[in-house]
């Protein structure tokens, strides 16, 4: 008799995973098994990810190894963190870390090492704060340790929250394609669970008698996701039936597909209205379509210097004035000193 099925859901989908790093490793000629790492919270999506991959990696020749963040937001974190590292080494995973981030709140930084994303507080608030540091943090750890992969254990319920969080924030296809199964730095992150459901991970714990670290955090209504997690993801079923999750999820993949493919072009338009000096041809971008120029514009915004993360819709689409409804405006001024104005024929793009 074999697995409950959502025990042997989640395990085909890590065992997909790591079939895929595994091809990406050997074609890279390393003679050495990979090290695969899982992020864990000690929640029940991460607990059932990390147990699927603490049963399948051994099987494959992989190492596995874990690690837990601790950002320090509240009463007792470093004693949880220690606790799920606990957890993780004996589900059989080695190396594990326990992770101590400072996520810029005062008075509440946890001993230890600290990691910052940025050096300073994101403009997205405290969840933006712990996912800068988070990320800091592991990969910090994925290259001390030389690790091929770090596994997430986002589910598919987590990228319908993220599509609705783009469309509120109007920014576009690319908000719109919530989480990639695969990012990062030579595609370091990995995210089996995109095509499992919430409720299948926490089944697969309780069949495995796996214990499970429910934040607290992810009820609190003072924060964005878990508003939309325990309200509005709720009423959206309720008023258009089951099936929202699964169609927003889909929606992300649909619409990663068509930014991927306008990425591209505009990367190949790019070169044909760039001049020497990095300025822009005003004739040559409104030749293209809106959603081409409107990605040149971003690119170029970035190269000059304009940081990815405080740039928005809105200011792409003042940029994006200067060639299509020109009335004599002056300059813009966009994150990070970087100046557009129309110059002659010219789009000048300058930081300082």
């Amino acid at each position: 008799m074999g697995p409950h099925p959502a025990v042997a859901a989640i395990r085909l989908a890590v065992r997909r995973v790591l079939h895929d790093v595994l091809n990406h490793h050997c074609a890279q000629d390393r003679h050495e098994p990979p090290l695969v790492l899982v992020a864990c919270s000690g929640g029940a999506d991460s607990m059932a990810l990390a147990s699927a991959l603490a049963f399948e990696a051994p099987k494959l020749g992989v190492r596995a190894g874990g690690v837990t963040i601790d950002h320090g937001l509240q009463e007792g974190s470093d004693l949880r963190a220690a606790e799920v590292a606990l957890r993780l080494r004996a589900l059989g995973l080695d190396p594990v870390e326990a992770v101590a981030v400072d996520v810029g709140e005062p008075n509440k930084v946890a001993h230890g090492t600290a990691y910052r994303g940025s050096g300073s507080r994101p403009s997205g608030g405290p969840e933006a704060a712990a996912r800068d540091a988070r990320y800091a943090a592991l990969d910090a750890v994925a290259e001390r340790y030389g690790a091929t992969a770090v596994l997430l254990g986002h589910t598919r319920d987590d990228q319908a929250e993220t599509v609705l969080l783009g469309l509120a924030r109007g920014s576009g296809t690319r908000s719109l394609s919530g989480m990639a199964a695969t990012s990062g730095r030579d595609g370091r992150y990995r995210r089996p669970f995109l095509d499992v459901d919430r409720q299948t991970a926490r089944k697969a714990c309780l069949i495995q008698a796996l214990p499970v670290w429910d934040d607290p955090h992810n009820a609190d209504p003072a924060y964005t996701r878990s508003r939309l997690r325990h309200e509005g993801l709720p009423a959206l079923e309720k008023a258009l039936g089951k099936g929202v999750v699964e169609a927003l999820a889909r929606t992300a993949q649909l619409s990663r597909d068509d930014a991927d493919a306008l990425d591209a072009w505009a990367a190949d338009a790019e070169g044909s209205v760039l001049d020497d000096s990095g300025s822009l041809d005003i004739a040559a971008l409104f030749a293209l379509p809106p959603a081409v120029r409107r990605r040149v514009l971003r690119r170029a915004v970035i190269g000059a210097g304009s940081p990815a993360g405080s740039l928005f819709a809105r200011h792409i689409e003042e940029v994006d004035r200067l060639i299509t409804a020109w009335r004599g405006q002056g300059a813009i001024n966009l994150p990070g000193r970087v100046g557009v104005r129309r110059q002659g024929g010219r789009l000048v793009i300058r930081q300082g």
